[in-house]
């Protein structure tokens, strides 16, 4: 199974700032030492053209070239230097390039990304591009190339927090539908509507949430025939974590993931994986999480290739 990073391109940023940025090389050097059978490949740089299907080559122009509004950054939440341009470039690049795996091969993954509330024209939330609107619109030109006829894909967002940047992007595209289960209460207080928004309570627990997410998966059937899944396993679900205010266990965590590579095999989906937040009070819980999502997906990886599919 293949793996692509970014960590290596690190933002300079101020002292006391909340965004764990340590947890990229932690999950990373936790994945080399735990699971062999993933492979990892540094993350190319998403090229001008590709980011210009999902955003406003103005915008992208001015995060390249250091010329964003304060205002702009203080929605992002990070100061602009190089190499906060490059790492978002990157990022977006290694979900281009998992989803191009995942084509090939069933599943791949992105150990960053999820970057789901940056929209056409801004960042907003610690994310500057959105790596999913464009590893979807790199997937479906691709696909469309081959075959003359556009690509169904399913966008399930398992994050914490609403994907109103994606919700955004494709709001009038049939061809792609967003399914966003989040914290009703939470981080953006003005969401943009996905496809299907399922907001939960405050304090939910394990069985309510898996319960909210078997009816979400059904109700998708009903309404798309997905041929390509891109799963955000945000990690900030997790009872330990000081952003996400529901309280999923460890068990309920990987229950969570596990119905949807379950979900994805039954339908003959190939999907790439992105991790999205996860702000732990000890970061190691955090990784701890998201050791389990990719143990998870590994062992999907190998059913596709036991199907020789």
């Amino acid at each position: 199974m293949k793996a692509f990073y970014s960590d290596h391109f690190v933002l300079p940023l101020p002292e006391g700032h909340r965004f764990p940025m340590a947890k990229y090389s932690m999950l990373r050097e936790r994945l080399a030492k735990e699971l062999l059978g993933v492979q990892m490949r540094e993350a190319p740089s998403a090229t001008l053209g590709e980011l210009a299907l999902a955003h406003d080559p103005d915008y992208v122009k001015a995060v390249q070239s250091g010329t964003l509004s304060a205002q702009a950054l203080r929605e992002i939440g990070f100061p602009w230097t190089p190499a906060m341009a490059e790492r978002s470039v990157r990022s977006a690049g290694a979900s281009v390039a998992a989803a191009r795996m995942a084509a090939q091969e069933g599943i791949a993954g992105n150990l960053a990304g999820g970057t789901h509330h940056a929209s056409a024209n801004q960042g907003g939330g610690f994310c500057v591009f959105n790596d999913i609107a464009v590893a979807a619109r790199v997937r479906q030109m691709e696909h469309f190339r081959v075959t003359k006829r556009s690509l169904q894909v399913l966008v399930v967002d398992l994050d914490v927090h609403q994907g109103n940047g994606t919700a955004h992007i494709f709001a009038n595209d049939p061809s792609v539908f967003t399914l966003s289960v989040h914290g009703e209460k939470n981080f953006p207080f003005r969401k943009v509507d996905s496809d299907l928004d399922v907001g939960l309570p405050d304090g939910c627990t394990d069985e309510p949430y898996l319960e909210a997410l078997e009816i979400a998966l059904e109700t998708v059937l009903s309404r798309i025939q997905p041929e390509f899944l891109i799963y955000l396993a945000g990690a900030d679900a997790h009872e330990g974590d000081r952003l996400g205010r529901l309280k999923l266990t460890e068990a309920g965590m990987q229950a969570r993931d596990q119905r949807v590579f379950d979900w994805a095999m039954a339908h003959h989906l190939p999907m790439f994986i992105c991790m999205g937040g996860g702000y732990g009070r000890d970061l190691e819980t955090t990784v701890a999480v998201q050791m389990n999502t990719w143990r998870l997906a590994h062992s999907h990886w190998l059913h596709w290739q036991n199907r020789g599919l």
